[in-house]
């Protein structure tokens, strides 16, 4: 019932939020929250992805800023400690003795350049490379002037500095400094960088064993996310179901009357009772066949389509005393499929995974059969592409050792917004470990999970490409579907007429009415309608 962990531990969705966490501090910060401080929370199912590695990487990168921001702070405790013991330098630049003035305007270059950097999408990570999301997200004249700010601001900086050096009325110190405060943000690139060669680049992740969790705290957590991520069962809160599967993508239901045909006296006598284990029983062999057929005939992805029981659960007892073991999920199954219960829902879980895991189609069914009445709820849904930013890992891997002069550079042209955003990083770890701490979150009240870490890190859109396989994945699933079920009522001598009308309505986008008296009804464009009077029976 359960997917192996080490395949989905190598999946290229796995390793770019893997690297994401180095590149994004938002993402990360995300990640610690949901995974961390509320431990009391299960995980949300894992499609595609294995969370225990990026949580692993998140808590090294965390650990790495914290690091770095250390160094920065020995750094600008001499910077500013030498500056106000050579109090007379700065007698000249119209400032009483004493005052840090250097440290004060490289202090606001700094600033400058990480709020211009994290106001144009890029994030606020120490280690950024791409550039596009800047560019895309100024308009107009805004686009030529935000950017161009911290850029004119630090020449500014270096310019006043040497003119005042040279006529002797400036500091060794405005020079020397800043060049000193790129050592540890140029010793945090090279750490990043290094991770992204040796574990995180295609083919070491491919054939490494994946990263987990160092101290026993979050040993502890990574141990549960093992239990949840791929169980046949889940843990949901009513206001936020389904997390972790993506956005929904056209679902659809319909209710139907169970009608004799007229020949329904060629049925058994004593048919088999005509459940909603019944019905899942004819869909799934007709899923299986379309996955064989794909995998004798292409290469498409369907021939990895993957169909699993699935069961959502109410919050109940606290996390670790909910059991995922195979005996429980298959008493949960057995006893919930014909239940069609509010709280503990059956569902038939269809899963595609494109484009490398990172376009995911998943289609849940739930089936009712009681008090003369078939229910069909079919419920698609698509995770959205990894962000394209996490891609940098490779721009990182392809530049190997890089040039010594080139990446110091980059150091320092990078170390203002860097400092600062390493900066920002530590404070924001220091508060939430007091948080987590402070509430102690294994003992909080059981919740079902707030969010998804696949979720966190999915784009806005698809492109036409994604959105054509999709649309193909999950009308050709949805077709299977409808035989099966069309199978189950013609074995069970129930008429079938008003439930292909209603399926290829749906299949088609249009519309399905039970039954009218009178009027017209037309949809989508140039459409039309007109009322006419038939007699006789249908």
């Amino acid at each position: 019932m359960s997917t192996p962990v080490g395949r989905e531990s190598r999946t290229e969705a796995t390793r770019l939020l893997c690297a994401g966490t180095y590149l994004d501090i938002g993402f990360r910060r995300r990640v610690i929250e949901e995974l961390v401080e509320h431990e009391e929370r299960p995980t949300a199912p894992s499609l595609g992805v294995d969370i225990v590695p990026v949580l692993a990487h998140a808590l090294r990168a965390r650990a790495q800023d914290v690091q770095t921001a250390l160094w920065l702070l020995v750094f600008w405790g001499l910077f500013i400690g030498i500056e106000i013991g050579t109090a007379d330098d700065s007698v000249d630049l119209g400032v009483g003795p004493g005052f840090p003035l250097w440290a004060l305007l490289y202090a606001v270059v700094c600033f400058v350049q990480w709020w211009v950097a994290a106001a144009a999408g890029r994030g606020s990570s120490v280690y950024v490379v791409d550039k596009r999301t800047m560019r895309e997200a100024m308009k107009g004249q805004v686009r030529v002037l935000i950017p161009a700010v911290p850029v004119v601001l630090a020449l500014a900086y270096w310019a006043y500095a040497l003119l005042q050096l040279c006529t002797g009325s400036g500091s060794w110190i405005s020079i020397v400094f800043p060049l000193l405060l790129a050592l540890p943000v140029w010793a945090h690139r090279t750490r990043v960088a290094d991770v992204m060669r040796t574990e995180l680049s295609r083919q070491e992740f491919a054939r490494r064993d994946r990263a987990f969790p160092v101290t026993e705290h979050h040993r502890r957590i990574a141990k549960a996310i093992d239990r949840e991520q791929y169980a046949g069962l889940t843990i949901y809160d009513s206001g936020r179901p389904f997390l972790g599967m993506g956005r929904p993508y056209e679902p659809w239901s319909l209710a139907l009357e169970l009608k004799r045909r007229p020949d329904a006296g060629q049925v058994p006598a004593s048919p088999a009772p005509f459940t909603a284990r019944t019905v899942v029983e004819l869909i799934r062999p007709r899923l299986e066949a379309l996955r064989e057929s794909a995998a004798q005939t292409s290469r498409d992805r369907l021939k990895d389509l993957e169909i699993e029981e699935f069961v959502y659960l109410p919050v109940g007892p606290p996390r670790p005393e909910v059991d995922y073991g195979g005996g429980t999920v298959l008493q949960h199954l057995a006893q919930s499929v014909d239940e069609g219960g509010e709280a503990r829902r059956y569902f038939l879980r269809i899963r595609v995974g494109a484009w490398d895991e990172q376009v995911v189609a998943t289609i849940l069914v739930r089936v009712h059969t009681q008090g003369g009445m078939l229910v069909l709820e079919v419920v698609p849904h698509v995770l959205m592409p990894v962000k394209p930013e996490f891609r940098a890992v490779d721009v990182i891997v392809a530049r190997g050792g890089d040039n010594f002069l080139r990446d110091g550079l980059r150091a320092l042209l990078s170390g203002p917004a860097a400092g600062f955003a390493s900066a920002v990083s530590t404070v924001s770890s220091a508060v939430s470990g007091f948080r987590t701490w402070l509430t102690m979150p294994q003992f909080g009240i059981p919740d079902g999970p707030a969010t998804s870490v696949r979720e966190l890190a999915g784009t806005q859109t698809l492109s036409l490409f994604q959105e054509m396989d999709i649309s193909r994945y999950v009308k050709t699933v949805q077709d299977r579907i409808a035989s099966g079920v069309r199978d189950a009522l013609r074995s069970q001598g129930y008429e079938t007429d008003q439930f292909e009308q209603h399926f290829v309505q749906v299949s088609e986008g249009g519309v399905f009415i039970g039954s009218m008296s009178g009027g017209a009804v037309a949809t989508g464009a140039g459409a039309s309608a007109k009322n006419t009077t038939q007699s006789g029976g249908s």
